[in-house]
């Protein structure tokens, strides 16, 4: 079987990437990328956009999306593969998302205000629109407007989990996630596992319908790899892959690509879509 290398996590200017949806399909054209999935944080709106462009470039666009769920103390990542992103099941979940996102938004625009930090809510949505800002976007506003030098001083400073402008937001559970995707006929798998550090959880998921463990990363060492295969044979899950690209200008060292998986792990992730449906 020719080898046909797949990244399978990808976010464009529909949630927290820099590139559009076919400005991505256009550089995976470009380096020989056949295949990539669109999973942009809890937004679908990108993907027609780059299926239409892929079908003219001959690059395959998986439809996806990745949800940001929570449990005590962590943010846990669960990742769709080959959803229905036009299902009416879909809509009105991502709809308090995103409606919620925008709220968060102003809640830490007042945070960073009263620590002295002159940005508006404006000043972020001029970057993200109003679907699916995130805190990403705020550290674009910070560093435009020179409050920062880059994204970790943003985060460092103000945006972490227990930082003083940290604001969450409303967040499905993970196996609120897993039931959602496999709604809409779509395969679910665990996000960056080691950064969510959440290991605990894998056996639970897998019972609630988790699919996948995503094992191929950026900055994992080869014994993290190891670690998350050895937990998706035992579990009888499939490894996923991919970039975690979110563009060009994003401040983010990883290029699309650079972190692919094998045409046979598609596959089989195609075809656990298919028997699920």
């Amino acid at each position: 079987m020719t080898e046909m290398p797949a990244d399978l996590h990808v976010h464009s200017t529909f949630s927290d990437g820099t590139d559009s949806p076919e400005e991505i399909v256009e550089l995976a054209s470009k380096i020989k990328l056949k295949t990539f999935a669109l999973t942009d944080h809890d937004t679908v709106d990108g993907i027609d956009a780059a299926q239409k462009r892929g079908a003219e470039l001959m690059v395959e666009v998986i439809p996806g999306i990745e949800f940001t769920c929570e449990v005590p103390r962590a943010e846990v990542h669960i990742l769709g593969y080959f959803i229905d992103h036009k299902s009416p099941e879909l809509a009105p979940v991502l709809t308090k998302i995103q409606t919620d996102r925008v709220a968060r938004i102003y809640k830490i625009v007042e945070k960073l205000n009263k620590l002295g930090v002159g940005i508006s809510a404006d000043d972020v949505f001029a970057i993200s629109g109003k679907k699916a800002p995130g805190r990403p976007h705020v550290a674009r506003a910070l560093i435009k407007k020179g409050f920062v030098s880059g994204f970790k001083e943003a985060f460092d400073r103000f945006l972490e989990f227990n930082g003083p402008a940290y604001v969450g937001h409303y967040k499905l559970t993970p196996a609120e996630a897993i039931k959602l995707i496999r709604q809409v006929n779509g395969v679910a798998s665990y996000a960056h596992p080691a950064i969510s550090n959440r290991d605990n959880l894998i056996p639970g998921m897998a019972a609630e319908g988790l699919r996948g463990i995503e094992a191929y990363y950026p900055g994992y060492e080869s014994q993290f790899t190891e670690h998350y295969v050895t937990l998706a044979r035992k579990y009888g899950l499939l490894t996923t892959g991919g970039t975690d690209y979110h563009g060009k200008d994003s401040g983010r060292e990883m290029t699309l690509g650079d972190i692919t998986v094998t045409d046979e792990l598609v596959e089989k992730l195609r075809n656990e879509h298919l028997r699920g449906n």
